[in-house]
């Protein structure tokens, strides 16, 4: 996460009165995060984010989405990344729901994590659609690989660097840096769904493909779905 100047001992200045978010568009999934923690100099020093407890009256959707949460924000989510001494800021699970050009509805449960160098989202689909199946629509720069003996693939999408000005200002928005995105089959066959495990970095930086499937290997098989080979 980037800030435009610095905050005073007595507030915020008008050098500091921007915020930035490094969203993720295209691909399968959208997420934000924005954070305004740095801005108030007399917060107490934050503590680790936590995910949804359960909750009767939830969707089975929403509460897999937290169950997925529950997966990802692992304690040593930060050493995954390369990022040992980060902190969890925020942690999030939902139901996410998408409609289909025939008007269908598709529920695909997400869940992410964010922290000060990185943020890190874990999706589940039941689509139709194989991870074959979308290595081919994905295009020819994507990398068929394996993770725990699932088919997997390895792509890249874009991110855009959002400014919001605290003082009433215009926003606005540049290029971002870029996500990496690891689709993963549910099973060891391709049939059953898959999951998707996307890290993306708060600057303009790549991440790290090693972190990437270092998290993948050790959440997955924790994740509501997941079928051992």
């Amino acid at each position: 996460m980037a800030e435009n100047g610095a905050g005073s001992g007595t507030g915020v200045n008008a050098a500091a009165q921007a915020v930035m978010a490094v969203v993720l568009v295209g691909g399968l999934a959208a997420a934000a995060w924005v954070t305004r923690d740095s801005f108030d100099t007399k917060a107490a020093d934050p503590k680790p984010a936590v995910c949804p407890a359960d909750s009767e009256g939830r969707s089975e959707a929403d509460e897999t989405g937290a169950r997925l949460c529950r997966a990802l924000n692992r304690p040593d989510l930060p050493a995954l990344l390369g990022t040992p001494h980060d902190m969890v800021r925020n942690a999030s699970g939902k139901g996410g729901e998408f409609t289909r050009a025939d008007g269908r509805k598709t529920v695909s449960p997400e869940a992410e994590v964010g922290l000060t160098a990185y943020s890190v989202k874990l999706s589940a689909s039941t689509g139709e659609l194989k991870v074959g199946d979308m290595a081919g629509l994905l295009g020819p720069s994507v990398e068929r690989t394996t993770v725990l003996g699932h088919p997997a693939a390895l792509y890249s999408d874009r991110t855009i660097a959002l400014t919001f000005r605290l003082d009433g200002g215009k926003s606005t928005a540049g290029q971002g840096g870029i996500a990496r995105r690891l689709l993963v089959a549910k099973g060891p066959g391709e049939a059953g769904g898959w999951f998707e495990v996307v890290v993306w970095r708060q600057d303009d930086r790549t991440p790290d493909d090693a972190a990437l499937f270092r998290v993948a290997e050790q959440v997955l098989p924790a994740a509501p779905g997941w079928v051992a080979g």
